[in-house]
């Protein structure tokens, strides 16, 4: 029997797959395919760092690496420090014999478990996972039916005064940046004065990039952009990457916190250094570390003092539980957050609960650029028509920890001022940097082949689809002038006959694809690692309401599949409406679009006539989901996600019943039949289970008993399932 793998990962997803799986499980079966999960959980992957549970997340790092690898990824936790050291509390909690993550380790032993549990954050899984490159598209019935069913996108003001400020290359990573080619591979040592920072094997025809932010440079720029929005009256708000870019984008979440409460960080300095205090953690962990200290209200007080002074008004993630933009970094992804701002007619919330226009503060212009240019689009020519835009597919860069999603282990805090060097070991100095103290510097890579096969897949969906493939590729940005050469070295050994292939900068090919989305028509974005993520998410939101209805599918190097089913940015607030009422608004279609994309691969792999009938009827299934509007709705009390799997496994048996095939027309009439004559029955066991609130057993870490009695409520639909 042919395997699928199921990543069982966090949040709102995992509790779905609870219901979810056992319906595929029972389909997929009847055509010889097994859907098991393989747990990359958060929890779980604390517990294999610590040795108290299989370390799947490897095993799947050597699976991507084979041609029969098979892997459904659902989004999981790029864990914060604060989210990690929740985690771990949790598994304490419930008996786990592990030691508490230590902030700033005093001794080889603390080291040595910080150095473990670090492995669980930020983007651990998608590097080890990645071993290929990325095809991101709305699939053409999901798109047909958000323009069908609109969403809905609110006006700009003719007059916005909404806007994105960044640091324009003074002293950001995209002004400081200096890149290679190597012409042999060779170890490379990264030092600071001389003294090494670290070391990698470079490899022939890899492009290296080092880079720093100038910390004093990011201070004076954050206090400037509080000056203007106190002076133009709009919402302050900043947005950055510190799940995914772990190292660089909490430090300054870290500065922005400090610059913008400086009364108060600056008063209780002395406080702050002796309860260990660590701004780059945000708001909610300040609050742990003062709690119980006699002055608590008082610092308390002063952080509200400044919120009240609105001078000027800062974003709320929460206004109802007064919580601010620096709560907590993980609150503000910058690829959730900026398609709100967009959505939302370029308005974020103050602490009153009221919306109004904002600057959004991204500091490295890098990608500010194609934020910069979305909002200004938006202001100058109004709201997006969900009825009438076009889409955007994308083609990503990512395969072998491509770019700076990759750069961790070569992103440093600067402990001394001085000079950064990048030496190859025959003595070459490839780059060389004159930095301050605190000055973030990292290295990034791109390898050549995974570089080849993105140009590749650029031209083959260019080719499949008939759209302008453009490469967002800036000459004046040192990696990307790497880049381009690449592209031109490239391209002339693929067939490229008719198709537009254009290379434009980040503003330049933002506005060349919204003003063909305006029109109705269609682009292929070929980008980089990071920008993809902007892009996929953006953009779907707009057109669809959500990223996670997107087809997300990684042909791996090796020739096996790696089918992912959108983001998880507002799993955690699903899951808090869960444990309230009972109620999922997690939508499984990204799950179903993955699901049968995975069967066809496995289908064709195969040969097997049985496995495309069951696939095929899958299609027609995921077509009467969308045509029948069963996704599920945001309110207590109507149907919700186990709701919408009911719906699925309906119209996939009544698909299979209608097969060529007889063998599983024969199979599935039954259970098409009984599915059919107790809807009524089904859903009204479904409701019942709403209306009260739910223990799973823990958040992070679900009792798996617990989950499953919550997410498979209705007795009828079990049996039909389970006798299947």
């Amino acid at each position: 029997m042919s395997k699928i793998i199921w990543s069982k990962i966090d949040e709102a997803p995992a509790l779905a797959t609870y219901s979810l799986l056992p319906i595929v499980n029972k389909f997929t079966q009847a055509a010889g395919v097994e859907v098991v999960t393989s747990d990359i959980s958060l929890a779980g992957r604390v517990l294999a760092a610590m040795g108290l549970a299989e370390d799947e997340l490897s095993k799947l790092g050597e699976l991507v690496l084979k041609p029969e690898a098979n892997i459904i990824k659902l989004p999981n936790i790029s864990a914060s420090v604060g989210q990690l050291k929740d985690c771990i509390a949790e598994l304490q909690s419930q008996g786990y014999d592990i030691p508490n993550y230590p902030e700033n380790p005093s001794n080889d032993e603390e080291k040595e478990i910080q150095a473990k549990y670090s492995t669980c954050l930020g983007s651990a899984v998608n590097p080890v996972l990645r071993e290929g490159n990325s095809d991101r598209r709305a699939a053409k019935a999901v798109k047909k039916f958000a323009q069908e069913h609109p969403h809905r996108l609110k006006p700009f003001a003719e007059d916005s005064k909404a806007y994105v400020a960044h640091m324009a290359g003074d002293g950001d990573f995209y002004g400081n940046e200096q890149s290679v080619t190597m012409d042999k591979g060779q170890k490379v040592t990264i030092a600071l004065n001389g003294k090494e920072l670290a070391s990698i094997d470079a490899l022939d025809g890899e492009i290296l990039d080092g880079t720093f932010m100038s910390v004093s440079k990011l201070r004076n720029f954050i206090q400037k952009t509080i000056d203007e929005a106190k002076e133009k009256g709009v919402i302050w708000s900043i947005h950055l990457k510190a799940t995914m870019m772990k190292i660089s984008d909490p430090i300054m979440f870290g500065h922005a916190f400090e610059v913008f409460f400086k009364e108060v960080f600056d008063k209780y300095a002395d406080l702050f250094a002796e309860l260990g205090v660590n701004p780059n953690l945000g708001m909610s962990d300040l609050e742990k570390k003062i709690a119980g200290h006699e002055k608590e209200a008082e610092i308390k007080a002063a952080f509200q003092a400044v919120v009240d002074a609105d001078a000027p008004r800062i974003a709320m993630v929460d206004s109802d539980k007064g919580e601010t933009n620096f709560n907590a970094p993980n609150d503000i992804i910058i690829d959730a957050s900026m398609p709100v701002v967009v959505r939302e007619g370029g308005k974020q919330w103050d602490r009153t609960g009221g919306a109004d226009e904002c600057v959004a503060v991204i500091p490295d212009s890098t990608y500010a650029m194609f934020h910069q240019e979305m909002v200004a689009d938006c202001v100058k020519n109004g709201q997006y028509d969900v009825t009438t835009m076009g889409t955007m597919q994308n083609v990503g860069l990512m395969a072998q920890k491509a770019e700076e999603y990759g750069s961790h282990p070569t992103t440093f805090e600067l402990e001394e001022a001085g000079t950064v060097t990048v030496t190859a070991e025959d003595g070459t100095e490839l780059m060389s940097f004159e930095c301050e103290k605190g000055d973030i510097w990292r290295m990034s890579r791109a390898k050549d082949i995974p570089i080849k096969d993105w140009i590749r897949l650029a031209v083959e969906r260019g080719q499949i689809e008939k759209y302008p493939v453009i490469f967002w590729l800036d000459k004046n940005r040192a990696h990307d002038a790497q880049m381009i050469k690449k592209v031109e070295k490239y391209l002339p050994e693929f067939d490229t006959e008719g198709l537009d292939i254009q290379i434009m900068d980040v503003a330049s090919a933002t506005r060349f694809t919204n003003e063909r989305i305006r029109r109705g028509e269609n682009t292929i974005a070929v980008t980089g690692n990071v920008l993809r993520d902007h892009l996929t998410d953006m953009y779907p939101i707009l057109e669809l309401g959500t990223s996670a209805k997107m087809l997300s599918i990684v042909p791996l190097l090796a020739g096996g599949g790696l089918y992912e089913t959108g983001a998880g940015g507002s799993a955690p607030k699903h899951v808090d409406q869960f444990l309230e009422c009972g109620h999922l608004r997690w939508d499984s279609l990204g799950e179903f679009l993955a699901l049968a994309e995975s069967l066809r691969f496995t289908a064709r792999k195969n040969n097997s006539a049985e496995l495309e009938a069951v696939t095929a009827a899958l299609d027609k299934a995921n077509e009467g989901y969308l045509d029948n509007n069963k996704a599920p709705s945001r309110k207590c009390g109507e149907a919700d996600n186990k709701a919408s799997h009911f719906y699925v496994a309906q119209y996939w048996a009544k698909a299979l019943a209608e097969s060529d095939n007889a063998a599983l027309a024969e199979k599935f009439a039954p259970v098409a039949k009984a599915l059919e004559e107790n809807e009524e029955k089904i859903m009204e066991e479904l409701l019942a289970a709403e209306g009260k609130p739910q223990d799973i057993g823990g958040y992070f870490h679900p009792d798996d008993a617990k989950a499953e009695a919550a997410m498979r409520p209705s007795k009828t639909l079990n049996e039909i399932v389970d006798n299947i």
